[in-house]
């Protein structure tokens, strides 16, 4: 993934917006020589702190192959994204695509003992199914623990990180400003995600908290911008 230094995601920035609900993505493993890689749509649990990713899938999986052949794998969240027309964007008019993406380079580590898989299935469900306590995965206990059979699990050690959110940093802060307001009256598909992240890397520029800005009426004037209308970081 190419990342300018523009749109480069800091730490705190790729951890506040995957914490808001964003826990799908996509796995990818090589594949075999002459074939391409194996990509799996996933549920996952990351733990940041502790520098890995958990998640389970079904015993059959291609991907299983693929990971004893070469642990290396990416897993990768997009969202947030829209297209955003030329005529938006000013002289030449080029258009573009606005998103936001983490992907985690990862080593991946298969887990096939019944304890090792309860574990990181109970994770996830204190997690994804907090409200159900009661439901747990015991070895060998009804109703689930004769299921462990039929899945692995994955644990993902993260090796690297790398954050982008590509929103229009590199053009004077009027002009992204003026493009929530587009995407506010456009307001179709994914509008409203994408003018959220566009409005906060904004007033990051600006050094006013996100939500002020967000929370502000488009006709209202625009940040200041340092000169050149540069990021401010």
């Amino acid at each position: 993934m190419l990342i300018r230094s523009w749109d480069r995601g800091d730490q705190a920035e790729w951890r506040e917006w995957l914490a808001a609900g964003r826990d799908f993505g996509l796995l990818a493993a090589n594949g075999a020589p002459g074939d391409g890689p194996v990509l799996v749509p996933t549920h996952f649990l990351l733990d940041p702190d502790a520098g890995e990713i958990l998640l389970h899938l079904a015993a059959p999986n291609p991907i299983w192959a693929a990971l004893r052949a070469d642990p290396q794998v990416t897993l990768s969240v997009t969202d947030d994204y829209v297209f955003a027309p030329g005529h938006w964007r000013g002289e030449p008019g080029t258009p573009t695509s606005y998103y936001a993406s983490v992907q985690f380079a990862c080593t991946a580590e298969i887990v096939e003992d019944a304890a090792g898989k309860a574990a990181i299935l109970n994770r996830q469900l204190a997690h994804f199914q907090p409200e159900t306590p009661e439901v747990r995965v015991v070895p060998g206990a009804e109703p689930f623990g004769p299921l462990l059979t039929g899945l692995r699990g994955l644990r993902l050690t993260v090796r690297e990180v790398r954050a982008k959110f590509k929103y229009d940093d590199k053009k004077p802060a009027a002009d992204q400003f003026a493009i929530a307001g587009l995407l506010a009256e456009r307001g179709q598909g994914l509008d409203q995600g994408a003018r959220t992240q566009l409005l906060r890397r904004n007033a990051r520029r600006a050094g006013a908290p996100a939500s002020g800005r967000a929370g502000r009426a488009e006709r209202s004037e625009p940040p200041a911008t340092r000169p050149g209308g540069c990021p401010a970081g």
